[in-house]
């Protein structure tokens, strides 16, 4: 996903900075990580709050194999459910909760 639609689709949260990383970009509010962009699909931070609307509305954590022991690893990541897309103020809904998450989390240090 090319940087304009993930400003666009962040517009509500204020700028966001994108930062390489991953193989893919990590999407920042200040100093606050609230989603990644891997392999076309953008991500966003969920919490012990927030996860269960996630699950309700059918999306997907991000799980990828470790290097060191091809385990699978569970991430702070989930799939944004399809309906956002075609409306801005669901989207808005959804890109806010990650905010929210990323706030609780705190700045990576």
């Amino acid at each position: 996903m090319d940087n304009d639609a993930i400003e666009e689709m962040f517009q509500s949260l204020g700028p966001v900075t994108i930062r390489r990383m991953f193989g893919g970009k990590g999407i920042y509010v200040g100093d606050l990580i609230v989603a990644l962009e891997v392999h076309g699909e953008v991500l966003l931070k969920a919490d012990e709050v927030t996860i269960p609307e996630f699950e309700l509305s059918g999306c997907r954590q991000w799980v990828y194999e470790g290097k060191k022991t091809g385990a699978p690893l569970r991430m702070p990541y989930w799939t944004i459910p399809d309906d956002a897309f075609d409306d801005p103020d669901l989207m808005t809904c959804w890109v806010k909760l990650a905010l929210e998450a990323a706030v609780r989390a705190g700045p990576k240090k």
